[in-house]
């Protein structure tokens, strides 16, 4: 942690940053660790080398039955959805399969020109299934077929198009890029991106009217949290707001 940002960086060369079973519990306890902490503003992961991460370690499925892994896969996936502050990922280099799965959970993804995103399980005869439940949900279904049917590469400017990606950046200039985005992240109340992120992800599975009345309570409750007062003072007395925080 360094400053209220805490990096988590991939590195095993080896095997391409494969997201076997000791890899996905290394992320999920990088998460979920002291999460509450008030000073813990956002999560980063990347990696080392010019791959990403090339998605699950086929060696070690091809010697297991893969449920652990799949599991412990999918509660990582849930513990990124519930974790209150942001999850960046940032992309130098291929994302393919629970690579890209992981890109298309996080929320917010940042990559260079040069990188690229696939699904490419079912030339090993293993289709993407679960690597799909993120992807379907952050692109448009066409691309997503395209991907998951035949496990062709798409380009950063494709993925940032058709929003999988939130941003690409210069081969050279993604930590530049990826700086802005946390401090305009820290420039917020915790508490507020806490509650936003919360309802953000809730109100995806509500229909219309479900959502808005959900969203009335949401915001009123957002109202009376101490940060909320504190912004909508600091923007009538034209200061910058003290944020404390807490609810």
């Amino acid at each position: 942690n360094e400053d209220g940002v805490r990096r988590i960086t991939m590195v095993d060369k080896g095997t391409r940053n494969s997201l076997s079973l000791k890899m996905t519990e290394s992320l999920l306890k990088a998460i979920t660790k002291d999460v509450s902490k008030p000073n813990l503003r956002c999560i980063v992961i990347s990696a080392l080398g010019d791959v990403f991460s090339a998605g699950h370690n086929l060696k070690q499925l091809a010697q297991e039955d893969g449920a652990e892994v799949f599991s412990k896969f999918e509660t990582l996936m849930m513990s990124m959805v519930s974790c209150p502050v942001p999850i960046i990922t940032a992309i130098d280099g291929l994302a393919a399969a629970a690579g890209c799965q992981l890109v298309a959970q996080s929320d917010i993804a940042i990559c260079t020109e040069r990188s690229s995103f696939s699904t490419p399980g079912a030339n090993f005869g293993i289709f993407c299934s679960t690597p799909g439940i993120p992807l379907a949900r952050s692109v448009p279904r066409k691309l997503c077929a395209y991907m998951l049917f035949t496990g062709i590469p798409i380009t950063s400017e494709q993925a940032l198009q058709n929003g999988l990606i939130s941003k690409v950046t210069s081969n050279d200039n993604l930590e530049l890029e990826l700086k802005v985005i946390i401090d305009a992240i820290k420039s917020k109340s915790r508490s507020v991106i806490e509650l936003g992120k919360r309802f953000y992800y809730e109100q995806l599975d509500l229909n219309l009217e479900t959502a808005y009345n959900r969203g009335v309570s949401v915001m009123t409750s957002n109202l009376k949290i101490p940060d909320g007062q504190e912004g909508i003072r600091s923007f009538i007395e034209k200061r910058n707001p003290n944020w404390k925080h807490t609810y």
